[in-house]
């Protein structure tokens, strides 16, 4: 269960930034507008390419600095907050089709039009409204698109954004140290693990192509929803009997009875463990915000897939 004190602190981020970056009606263009589309050149006919080309250039009509549009309430620099939001999604799901590398470039440069454009004029509300669609869809829990690469770029701006207090500036330099633990691309941070014998396993200890990190809690239905989706596959059963997936569940908290009577649930071919001494939690070795949180990893341990969403864990597992 995606825990509320998430949800509540991305509202209070939210809104400190809208604090900051205040609003007024503009005279210059007063009239709403839809959200300018890229055109893409009709010689960029490749899909990827076409993507690549929609991530490098979807904000630069709307972030154009030499003109201005309603900014209140209901707009964002001429739009309805409604079509802002059908278009970030849009761009987020441009971005799931680009290499993670251009993907974070183009984030990176989103963070620089918003704040180029916030310096030209602090009255507008386009720096917190882009801040808080970000937060939105690659940081919060709740969100299909979350990933916390894609955010970082934000996190680390706004960590150095003279316009905040030195006490904004600490939360967002947190986060940012959050967003950089276990990053894809990284080898996966170690740990060991206790299971219901009391033997102990590490995670580099385990030898597969691929694994499948779980963190979970005994009477989590979002959890008991993957384990049965894991569980009625039968190809992951094959992928296991190969040792080409090991499924690592780890409980990460305190209450180790309530995870012992759930030892029924769990499947007996995963490596099913708690954290004993609870370092995982306590020395932030990995930032689990929410559970369930589910890692991909290879076989080197090294992060292909982080805290990722259930569906997109899911496929890439079916792929194998």
């Amino acid at each position: 269960m995606r825990k509320i004190t998430d949800i509540l602190y991305a509202a209070a981020l939210c809104m400190a930034i809208l604090s900051v970056a205040g609003c007024r009606e503009r005279v210059e263009e007063a009239q709403t507008r839809a959200f300018p589309m890229v055109e893409i050149p009709g010689v960029v006919t490749d899909p990827g390419e076409r993507a690549l080309f929609l991530a490098e250039h979807f904000w630069d009509d709307f972030m154009d600095t030499s003109k201005t549009y309603a900014c209140d309430s209901s707009t964002v620099n001429g739009v309805t907050r409604p079509d802002l939001e059908q278009a970030f999604a849009d761009y987020a799901g441009i971005l799931g089709m680009t290499g993670l590398a251009q993907a974070e470039a183009s984030v990176a440069r989103l963070y620089r039009l918003a704040e180029t454009f916030e310096r030209k004029d602090t009255a507008t509300n386009v720096f917190g409204s882009i801040a808080g669609l970000t937060e939105k869809y690659f940081y919060n829990p709740n969100s299909p698109f979350r990933n916390e690469n894609l955010y970082l770029p934000f996190a680390e701006g706004l960590a150095k954004y003279d316009g905040f207090s030195k006490a904004e500036r600490e939360r967002y330099a947190y986060t940012a140290e959050m967003c950089s633990l276990n990053r894809i691309g990284d080898k996966a941070s170690d740990f060991e693990f206790s299971d219901k014998d009391g033997g102990m396993h590490s995670l580099y200890g385990i030898e597969a192509d691929y694994t499948l990190l779980f963190f979970s809690n005994p009477g989590c239905e979002a959890c008991k929803g993957i384990i049965e989706a894991l569980r009625s596959d039968k190809s992951v059963e094959r992928l296991i009997a190969e040792n080409r997936l090991a499924v690592v569940n780890v409980y990460i908290d305190e209450d180790v009875a309530a995870w012992y009577s759930y030892m029924t649930v769990y499947p007996d071919n995963w490596y099913n463990g708690y954290d004993p001494n609870l370092v995982i939690r306590t020395d932030m070795i990995y930032n689990v915000r929410a559970i369930p949180s589910l890692y991909v990893l290879d076989r080197d341990k090294t992060v292909l897939l982080k805290d990722a969403p259930e569906n997109i864990v899911l496929s890439f597992i079916d792929r194998l």
